[in-house]
């Protein structure tokens, strides 16, 4: 069983009093899992908050983490007091410290849970701090060390300045480092990241590049073919390219065939005439398979809706990008009314984050603009897609 509540109450004890009693009234006292997440207005008593929800809900494993806005239920409350607390049933489940110590700009030291506790197999569900905890490092460290550990969640947000976020673990509050919930192998949980691109032209093969410069694309200059395929785009689709054009990576090359989710999108960054190069957000190979991108509202929306379509679970928790939610959609509560849709409780918390982390394929990245849902008890359905008008 799971459960959700959201409070707007600017006064601090008087919100923790109203998630605490709703999520009671729900799961009842002492569930596996909570998480809570409080907006910036909330910093300062965070540790009260956090504090109180431990020895009120008496959870087994409690994280939480600030947000610049939050999600509870079919609502998100952008940029305005708001508290978020979620709990249910996720049996040997264990909430842990991370910590990063720098060596050098590229060289980082990691410290988190023994090996046992982050077994092969596990789900870690990871709230970190921006400014103190190297989240690109620490998965491409747990791409090598752990591959069989999936990671998901996203970057508080309350603030980009060190100490200006919050963190707690079991009711212990920091302002640095990440905080992980830690679901041994076994639990029934889904992860669907939803990048927000609509592909266009065609998937193909990189014959030339290096780090993140691409000059060739089937034989050809990356340049020439990308300006080539925006002849051919319908004027949305033009529209939606000048707003920010993206290139998807294959991640699994061994599938025949490639769709939405076989993709990790980064922006394209810049182009070189002269050379025929264009350069990327990301490091590219020479025989990795490449599609061009564009992303605007629309595009973000049928992403989601399909990438959720079929699937039934008993909870979600939804990590967001502070650029999506009312900037991108026009409106308030897009992902949050998209997900509850296919939880059977409404049991649904998150935060918008100021980056997001989830699995492409086998691998876990860190993405922008990004909606990435973690699904509790997850079942597919046969239900018909229904895509707005």
């Amino acid at each position: 069983m799971f459960g959700a509540a959201l409070s707007e109450h600017p006064i601090a004890a008087h919100a923790t009093g109203e998630v605490v009693g709703a999520v009671l009234e729900r799961v009842g006292e002492g569930p596996d899992v909570a998480v809570l997440f409080a907006t910036g207005a909330h910093v300062g008593a965070f540790d009260d908050i956090a504090r109180a929800v431990r020895e009120t809900l008496h959870p087994k494993a409690l994280v939480g983490a600030s947000a610049v806005s939050v999600i509870g239920g079919a609502r998100e409350v952008e940029e305005r007091p708001a508290l978020a607390l979620w709990a249910g049933a996720a049996e040997g489940a264990r909430a842990l410290w991370f910590e990063a110590t720098a060596l050098s700009d590229d060289e980082w030291v990691f410290r988190g849970p023994e090996d046992d506790e982050l077994s092969a197999g596990a789900t870690l569900v990871l709230l970190a701090d921006p400014t103190s905890f190297p989240v690109s490092q620490f998965l491409e460290h747990t791409r090598v060390h752990r591959p069989d550990v999936r990671v998901v969640g996203g970057l508080a947000s309350a603030g980009f300045v060190p100490n200006a976020n919050r963190l707690t673990v079991d009711g212990e509050t920091r302002s640095a480092g990440g905080a992980g919930l830690v679901l041994p192998a076994g639990h029934q949980v889904t992860t669907v990241v939803s990048q927000g691109c609509r592909p266009i032209g065609d998937p193909l093969t990189v014959t030339r590049a290096e780090r993140n410069i691409i000059y060739e694309i089937a034989g050809r200059p990356a340049l020439e073919r990308l300006l080539e395929l925006l002849e051919t785009l319908t004027e949305e689709e033009l529209g939606m390219a000048r707003q920010g054009l993206h290139v998807g990576r294959v991640i699994d090359e061994h599938k025949a065939e490639f769709d939405r989710g076989d993709f990790l999108i980064r922006n394209v960054i810049g182009g070189d005439r002269e050379i025929g190069a264009i350069a990327v957000g990301d490091e590219i190979q020479v025989g990795d398979t490449v599609q061009f991108q564009v992303r605007d509202g629309r595009s973000a929306d049928e992403d989601l809706r399909l990438l959720l379509d079929g699937q039934i679970a008993e909870g979600a928790l939804v990590f967001t990008c502070n650029g999506r939610g009312a900037r991108l959609f026009g409106e308030s509560d897009h992902d949050a009314e998209v997900v509850v849709r296919s939880i059977e409780s409404g049991a649904v918390a998150g935060m918008f984050c100021a980056g997001e982390i989830g699995p492409v394929g086998d691998q876990s990245f860190l993405h922008g603009f990004t909606a990435s849902v973690v699904l509790f008890g997850g079942r597919a359905t046969d239900r018909p897609l229904r895509l707005p008008e």
